[in-house]
């Protein structure tokens, strides 16, 4: 019987990494598996995009009551949501997937690099890519981008919806009894899901 290849490919001597957080039932499951794969993450929560701010608050809240509950390190953010909009000015009409997402995830990502640095690891990786409403190649190529502008860290692409990993998020969201989110964030994509109802 040929053995299955692990979906997961950590990087050559990977023992710690920054790991960008969009929320604590998507990082949930990314967690466990570090962690029982003797990799230990510090959360990073990074979301200027979330709207409005009450749900950013619950989101963050969510997220350190997880990283604390399991002992990890969380840093918080900053929030500004003007920047943001900045950002992906020009691009608000846009669907899911669109330009206005690689944008955004480049925007995170950069920042995401830019602590990795200042905090003396050499991986950063993120939860985005545990969403299947989230474009893998996007991702990719935001992280490669923040990897090229910071010199010294490497993003850890991976695709986090393998390895069984969807299934134990499920789970765990359960377990946890964390607040389910309906929508990616922005309020962009708040009005695509509602208009999809």
């Amino acid at each position: 019987m040929k053995k299955k290849r692990n979906p997961i490919n950590v990087p050559d001597g990977c023992t710690e990494v920054l790991l960008h957080a969009c929320c604590a039932p998507c990082s949930s499951a990314i967690v466990e598996w570090m962690m029982q794969n003797d990799i230990r993450p510090t959360i990073f929560y990074y979301n200027p995009n979330i709207f409005p701010r009450e749900e950013y608050e619950i989101r963050k809240n969510e997220s350190k009551r997880h990283a604390e509950g399991l002992g990890l390190r969380w840093i918080d953010g900053d929030y500004d949501h003007e920047d943001w909009q900045l950002c992906v000015r020009g691009h608000e009409g846009e669907p899911e997937r669109s330009p206005r997402c690689e944008l955004c995830f480049t925007m995170r990502l950069k920042v995401v690099a830019r602590m990795a640095k200042k905090l003396g690891f050499k991986y950063f990786t993120t939860t985005l890519a545990s969403s299947r409403w989230k474009s893998i190649e996007q991702i990719e190529h935001a992280g490669r981008a923040a990897e090229a502008e910071v010199e010294g860290v490497s993003f850890w692409s991976q695709n986090w919806r393998k390895g069984g990993l969807s299934d134990r998020r499920n789970q765990l969201l359960k377990e946890f009894g964390f607040y389910n989110q309906q929508y990616c964030g922005c309020e962009f994509s708040m009005r695509s899901t509602e208009g999809q109802r």
